[in-house]
């Protein structure tokens, strides 16, 4: 038999070990020799090397300051100004036989309804209230405990909390809200106290240009003072529609948005949008869900003039001319064979209006107002409502191919008047148009409802037409919700635009009452509008 010699293990693990010693101990003394790990040993100076004294050596710190972020300086002169808003509001609602007792008019409604599928009977009619806590940004702009936010954070608010930088927190009264901008003055009730916080400094919008440095400031999801940055993406954006937390349309009647890519979240809503010099530029408001870096804020020369007004008396008075317009293109220039492009085209004048007592005429092409001429609608709407009731106006106007003056004289703005009655550019929904009950066209028609809207147009073919819906007849109902304001009938119709299935009208008729049930037409495409308006909400 042959044998194999049994292998020496220790031996061989011996031969290992001091083999690494030895490439271990020459790796040290390469590396020291060539300098290429540091030595512990004091070096010899080099007297040919410039001598430099111990001050003249620059420091860590130095050599940061000069690599510094430039935002690290505009945070620290904004964020001592922004607080956080808290607001109670008080939400009602109705029992349902639920088995948690309550049910509350909320966006998970149709969520709990077909869970439980609780038929009408079950509901045992009472009414409920509950608190809702509410949470958005602010930003202090004087040493009086002013403070800016948005009008949809302390909407319905029956008391606002407010947080300082350094944690302190004291009540805060609303001073005024103008929903048009949505844009909201606070108050603290305390005097004196802001004045180690600090006050923002307010710059003019009107100088940023697309490109600029943005920065914002403010509470996403209760993150205090958290800072993004980005830059302008755009200006003057209009015709946005925005909706609420729970869908519904709360697009504010005037806009100008700045467009921009820093990153605003919910809860950023009332913080603001400051420039590289910490100037605050915008109010932030609303966000694009579907998309990453679109956000909008309101440029601060709106809000100073709204500010000021609501600061003054606790609202804001605008003018009044009374048309329904669009803005003016190529096709309905090259239609009515003008030669002008930039302009809008009265669609329609109200009844009992400062435009119908000055002459002005359906068709006619306004081009120029007080001597301005009229880039878009949305600086149209600007421009009257910025203008004080009562100042006589001259509107450079186009009839039949001819160019006339027409002195107006604005009278004074309603808040309730005709559902955007000044910027007209929603299709009438299943082809009504509605107005407020407490608007000039129901005061014409001797219209005493309290609640409800009440129909000024019927579309032709529309499906309300088919129905047999009329003029004057007054909606209080739309399915099963009650309509209390035009408000609601404009977010109802947001949240129902896309159903399939027939919807349940009250309508009123004289003394009459009676159900209608109307069924949308299908569009060849649902793109377009519906998707703006979904993608767009309160941050």
């Amino acid at each position: 038999m042959l044998f194999q010699k049994k292998p020496n293990v220790q031996g061989r693990l011996l031969e290992f070990f001091f083999m690494g010693l030895f490439f271990t101990g020459l790796g040290i003394l390469i590396a020291s020799g060539f300098n290429w790990s540091p030595s512990s040993h004091a070096q010899a100076p080099d007297m040919n090397a410039p001598q430099t004294s111990p001050s003249a050596v620059p420091s860590q710190s130095h050599l940061l300051s000069g690599e510094e972020s430039p935002f690290v300086a505009v945070a620290e002169k904004v964020k001592p100004a922004v607080v956080n808003v808290r607001s109670e509001i008080v939400v009602k609602g109705r029992a349902r036989g639920l088995p948690f007792e309550f049910y509350f008019e909320d966006p998970f409604e149709d969520f709990f309804r077909d869970f439980f599928r609780r038929s009408p009977r079950e509901d045992d009619g009472r009414e409920y209230e509950r608190r809702s806590e509410g949470r958005g940004s602010g930003v202090i702009i004087d040493e009086e405990g002013y403070i800016l936010t948005n009008n949809h954070v302390v909407e319905g608010a029956e008391e606002v909390t407010v947080k300082l930088s350094d944690d302190r927190e004291f009540e805060a009264e609303i001073v005024g809200t103008d929903p048009m901008t949505d844009i909201a003055l606070l108050k603290i009730k305390e005097n004196g106290i802001v004045a180690q916080n600090g006050v923002a400094l307010l710059g003019d919008s009107d100088e940023i240009r697309v490109g600029d440095w943005a920065i914002a400031v403010g509470n996403p999801f209760g993150l205090d003072r958290t800072v993004t940055v980005g830059v302008i993406s755009a200006k003057g954006r209009s015709g946005l529609h925005i909706a609420d937390s729970g869908g519904r349309d709360r697009s504010p009647t005037f806009q100008d948005f700045i467009q921009t890519d820093a990153s605003i979240n919910f809860g950023n809503s009332g913080g603001p949008l400051v420039n590289i010099r910490g100037e605050v530029i915008g109010i932030n408001t609303a966000i694009n869900t579907q998309g990453q870096g679109i956000g909008f804020a309101i440029p601060i020369n709106v809000v100073k003039k709204v500010a000021e007004q609501l600061r003054e008396s606790g609202r804001v008075v605008r003018g009044f001319l009374g048309i329904w317009f669009s803005e003016l293109n190529r096709d309905i220039a090259e239609a009515k064979d003008l030669d002008v492009t930039k302009g809008i085209i009265v669609n329609q004048v109200m009844e009992d209006s400062p435009a119908k007592e000055a002459g002005i005429q359906q068709g006619d092409v306004i081009v120029a107002f007080d001597g301005k001429e009229i880039d878009s609608d949305s600086q149209f709407q600007f421009m009257v409502a910025g203008t004080e009731p009562g100042k006589t106006i001259n509107l450079e106007v186009i009839r039949d191919g001819k160019r006339k003056t027409i002195p107006v004289k604005l009278g004074e703005r309603d808040t309730e008047e005709v559902a955007q009655a000044e910027d007209e550019e929603e299709e009438p929904w299943l082809g009504l148009t509605v107005e407020s009950t407490s608007g000039s066209f129901a005061r014409q028609h001797n219209i005493t409802e309290d609640e409800g809207v009440i129909v000024v147009q019927v579309e032709p073919g529309s499906p309300a037409d088919d129905k047999g819906l009329q003029p004057l007849d007054v909606i209080l109902e739309v399915d099963n919700r009650k309509i209390e304001s035009l408000r609601d009938y404009r977010g109802i119709s947001q949240d129902l635009k896309d159903r399939e299935k027939a919807i349940l009208f009250l309508v009123k008729r004289g003394e009459r009452t009676f159900y209608s049930a109307l069924k949308q037409k299908k569009k060849l495409s649902s793109r377009g509008v519906s998707e703006k308006f979904i993608s767009l909400f309160y941050s």
